[in-house]
């Protein structure tokens, strides 16, 4: 018998229903209401094929909010600090490190002298 064990401890989600965490469950219960909503409102207006397709693009957004997870952080938590970060714009400026340029500085400076004023 063999026991799965998740290398990192906080990458574990105890399955509720149909082997999906809580979160995931209830954001795919979310995209089926949306997609069943969709359907019959659009369904006297348009065709079956058109209807299918806006309940596809209706319901997928709530339906990937539920796996969504990059680097610890939720759909909703990614989208928030999206937003701050591009309603916050920051001047990024280039200042280079070389230790090289720091190191011959002072030899630069009086190689400049010099040229300087044998130029004069």
């Amino acid at each position: 018998m063999q026991v799965k064990m998740n290398k990192e401890i906080r990458g574990y989600s105890e399955s509720v229903f149909f082997g999906l965490s809580m979160r995931q469950f209830i954001f795919s219960l979310l995209a089926v209401v949306i997609a069943i909503v969709l359907y019959f409102w659009l369904k006297p207006l348009f065709g079956a094929e058109t209807v299918s397709w806006v309940c596809i693009v209706g319901a997928a957004p709530f339906a990937a909010m539920g796996f969504i997870n990059y680097h610890g952080m939720t759909a909703e938590k990614l989208l928030a600090t999206w937003l701050v970060d591009m309603a916050t714009p920051k001047q990024l400026v280039f200042k280079s490190d070389c230790l090289y340029a720091q190191l011959t500085e002072e030899e630069r400076k009086a190689r400049e002298r010099r040229e300087y004023k044998r130029h004069d």
